[in-house]
């Protein structure tokens, strides 16, 4: 290990924020980066081969920069800055920083809603310029909840009159039976995701009486055939549950003054074998309509605890390689064909 050594000074308040918990970020900073770092009276130094180091001393001047500003660091957050640092290509920079700038709006409980990777960033912008947008990724990438919240603010801003939030109610790979109580009570289960993410947002006084007044609707997909939804927030998730009639009536409802937020993930498909999902027809139908954004996010947009992150990962690796296997039986069948 070379011997350049860079000093940062950390004000004392940030140094428990940084260092985490039995200073497990820093440990993950030194591992990733092969760097040595010590703090000595509040200076921390770090050591090692030139380019490594200044690397580090970036990702740390990073991670004080968004301590400084309100943030409580996560091992999400040290586990994207060393990414972003080793990412040239995808913007280096202070990335990080430009991100944690875009505020969407706060939580019932004041907490920041804000995207937290590039990924999610472009995605929000994406929402803000185009009427209609896709938001295609895997589980715990904010694709839902940053649209919940962008409805939100729109809402508040009185950018549109109403929220109106739907699904397809279908069962994840079982069958649930017989459902008590009224028609509500049957499609509530399907839906309870979306008034989650409402609570959290606006708080259920709110949410409640705005619901009274019919201002937020959270509906099955079924329930919007026959309807024209003018000056509306719309946001349709789950859509890779949908098939291609249903996502063709649903973008057909659209009036003026609306925008459209349509999130998915292709991965976890529930519908029936040999049915085609309206979400990748729409990705090929509409891909090249202007004012129509198509934003995938990825296993590096994941904000969910980091064990979900590799668990993503391992499955996208898994469908790659038994698409790979299958293609090839699939060019063995068809050059036997040919020799009979």
């Amino acid at each position: 290990m070379g011997d350049y050594t860079v000093s940062i000074d950390v004000p004392l308040e940030h140094m428990r924020n940084l260092f985490g918990s039995h200073d497990a970020y820093i440990r993950r900073i030194e591992d990733e980066l092969q760097v040595v770092i010590v703090d000595r009276d509040g200076a921390v130094k770090i050591s090692g081969e030139r380019e490594a180091v200044t690397k580090a001393a970036h990702v740390m001047r990073e991670l004080v920069a968004l301590s400084e500003r309100g943030n409580d660091l996560e091992e999400q957050s040290v586990n994207y800055a060393i990414e972003m640092e080793d990412a040239q290509g995808e913007g280096g920079g202070d990335v990080l920083l430009e991100i944690d700038g875009d505020c969407i709006c706060h939580t019932v409980n004041g907490k920041p809603v804000k995207p937290k990777t590039l990924g999610q960033k472009r995605y929000v912008d994406a929402m803000r310029d185009h009427m209609i947008v896709f938001g295609v990724g895997p589980a715990g990438t904010g694709k839902t909840y940053l649209a919940m919240a962008m409805a939100v603010t729109a809402f508040r801003n009185n950018e549109v009159g109403r929220i109106i939030l739907t699904r397809p109610a279908i069962e994840a790979g079982e069958k649930l039976g017989f459902l008590p109580g009224d028609l509500q009570s049957k499609v509530d289960p399907y839906l309870r995701p979306l008034y989650d993410a409402l609570y959290q947002l606006m708080g259920a006084e709110s949410f409640a009486k705005n619901m009274e007044k019919g201002l937020i609707e959270v509906a099955p997909l079924a329930y919007m055939r026959g309807r024209t939804l003018d000056n509306a927030y719309i946001i349709l998730d789950e859509a890779q549950n949908t098939t291609p009639a249903q996502m063709k009536m649903f973008l057909t409802r659209i009036g003026f003054g609306s925008k459209v937020v349509v999130t998915g993930d292709a991965s976890q498909k529930d519908l029936a074998p040999d049915t085609l999902s309206g979400l990748d027809i729409a990705g090929k139908v509409l891909s090249q309509i202007e004012d129509i954004a198509f934003c995938s996010l990825s296993s590096k947009d994941v904000v969910r605890h980091p064990l979900v992150q590799k668990i993503v990962r391992a499955y996208e690796e898994y469908e790659a390689r038994e698409q790979r296997r299958n293609e090839r039986k699939a060019k063995s069948r068809n050059y036997n064909r040919g020799k009979r």
